[in-house]
């Protein structure tokens, strides 16, 4: 284990945050500046970054009273399978940088509470690992699909082998955002090898790397890094991923109506509404503001999910007032990552209490059943 590793675990007696905003300062206080930087900021002003929270305030919630709310049902239906919160983890990469054991601690976690655990193309740790570690609990791969498509279709075609459940294409990252904390830093993680599980395993990668005489650790890295980003990405590429497996396919990073229509039109099993986080485009529309236009263009044809923003169970309930089937938490997750196993389902069962008192303050006894009925936009 590296010094930089030894400088996240915590000791024994380290009492853990009882609240979910204080995750983020517990976090920054032991991470690395760099490492904390990667996770915390966005690109450019932060722009985006910020109007993912700040417009979750443009909505309130207008509660319901006498209504029996003795028992809070919060499991959800998506894909025909039944899931017991509405909650994904989201695909996050180079998780090391976080706990020596990176995606194994938060997959464990999503496999005790029954969330999919949606594992990154550039996660530490290899969809194998991931796969033995979690069993049969739910597991969905993402794509960022790669300018060297054999090496992508090998990706997928080995999720797929090794039982993960659906697809999640990320569409927004033609290029990688202008984070300019990493600039400043000048960090990258997948530089160093953090984000490599899922190709440094790939046998169609490694005979690639063969055939070009190239061998060891840095050359496979820079080999990843040249072939990782793919400007040339279009909706040829979307029908040719769905040629390659039969996975259901979500496609997360759509924020324009005409997209979601799209979409819809090429047989598209999910969308994801998402801006990455606020880590692409800044002066981007928020999430929520997106979900609300998709979510009315779409028409409930196909299941929407949420990312980008959730902290609370009040957000939440709000997304699912739109109209999103699910939601997606990423940063807090990460944040209780720092006190390892532990840190992640305190977060989660943060998260998950709130909502569960949301739902009984606002009269909702079953998630299934919220509608828009209950919430204002201030003007």
């Amino acid at each position: 284990m590296s010094m930089k590793q030894e400088e996240v675990l915590l000791s024994s007696t380290e009492s853990l945050p009882k609240t979910i905003n204080a995750w983020e300062r517990f976090a920054e206080e032991r991470l690395p500046r760099n490492s904390f930087d990667y996770i915390a900021r966005g690109s450019g002003d932060q722009n985006t970054l910020k109007a993912n929270r700040s417009v979750f305030n443009d909505w309130t919630l207008i509660p319901r009273v006498l209504n029996k709310v003795v028992h809070r049902d919060k499991s959800i239906q998506l894909l025909g399978k039944s899931y017991p919160t509405p909650l994904l983890f989201s695909p996050i990469g180079v998780q090391k940088i976080v706990h020596p054991n990176g995606e194994m601690e938060s997959s464990k976690v999503a496999a005790e509470f029954g969330i999919p655990f949606i594992l990154s193309n550039a996660a530490s740790c290899s969809m194998e690992e991931v796969a033995s570690n979690i069993g049969d609990s739910p597991k969905w791969f993402q794509v960022y699909y790669s300018s060297n498509k054999e090496v992508s279709k090998s990706q997928i075609q080995r999720a797929e082998a090794l039982g993960y459940e659906a697809l999640v294409v990320t569409v927004d990252t033609a290029l990688l955002g202008l984070r300019e904390y990493d600039i400043e830093n000048n960090y990258s993680p997948l530089n160093e090898g953090m984000g490599s599980g899922n190709y440094s395993s790939d046998p169609v990668f490694n005979e690639q790397l063969l055939a070009k005489g190239l061998s060891g650790k840095e050359s496979a890295i820079k080999f990843q890094m040249e072939i990782f980003e793919n400007p040339s990405l279009s909706w040829d590429d979307i029908i040719e991923i769905k040629s390659y497996t039969n996975l259901p396919i979500f496609l997360k990073g759509i924020m324009h109506t005409d997209d979601a229509l799209t979409a819809v039109s090429l047989g598209i099993d999910g969308l994801i509404v998402s801006n990455h986080g606020g880590r692409q485009l800044d002066h981007c529309i928020s999430s929520l503001e997106a979900l609300e236009n998709i979510c009315q263009a779409v028409g409930g044809k196909i299941p929407i999910l949420f990312d980008s923003g959730i902290r609370r169970g009040t957000d939440i309930v709000k997304a699912m007032a739109i109209g999103a089937s699910a939601v997606l938490i990423g940063r807090p997750y990460l944040y209780g990552m720092v006190a390892g196993h532990e840190g992640i389902r305190t977060v989660l069962q943060q998260i998950l209490r709130e909502l569960d008192v949301t739902m009984a303050l606002a009269g909702i006894d079953d998630i299934k059943t919220i509608d828009d009925s209950i919430l204002m936009k201030r003007k």
